[in-house]
């Protein structure tokens, strides 16, 4: 009998400024689980096109399909595939989801969208000024 799982798991690194300011595991929820399974059946599903991030504190959980508190949201700059990685980025240009952030996402959609993860994190503060980047690797094993 041949028993194989298949585990998704992540890490995100956030850089202010171009200065890594958190490196933190990812949650892939329930519905991002199922939108890999429905991508495995077809392309009728929408490729993960942007991530968000908001000023939430609540835990990470796999039941989760939406920010807790979305500040802003922006198009992936790229994605890219690396043997059975998924790598996404995401740049939040100055003005752009401000405020003390603690929680990002990746979805499918410019609003609403089905997510794929969600993490939580110690406070990043992105003044008005600030540009930050979003590195998320989402790992098949």
């Amino acid at each position: 009998m041949i028993n194989e799982v298949l585990n998704l798991t992540g890490r995100v690194t956030v850089l202010l400024n171009d200065n890594i300011v958190r490196e933190i595991d990812n949650l892939v929820v329930t519905t991002g689980k199922g939108y890999v399974a429905s991508r495995m059946m077809d392309a009728t599903v929408a490729v993960m096109s942007h991530m968000a991030v908001g000023t939430s504190s609540t835990a990470a959980a796999a039941a989760d399909s939406a920010l807790g508190a979305e500040a802003g949201r922006v198009a992936l700059t790229s994605t890219s595939v690396t043997d059975a990685s998924v790598i996404y980025s995401a740049s939040f240009p100055a003005g752009t989801g401000t405020g003390a952030l603690t929680e990002a996402a990746i979805l499918n959609a410019s609003s609403g969208g089905t997510m794929l993860c969600r993490t939580v994190f110690s406070v990043v503060n992105k003044q008005a000024a600030d540009a930050m980047t979003i590195q998320w690797t989402v790992q098949a094993s």
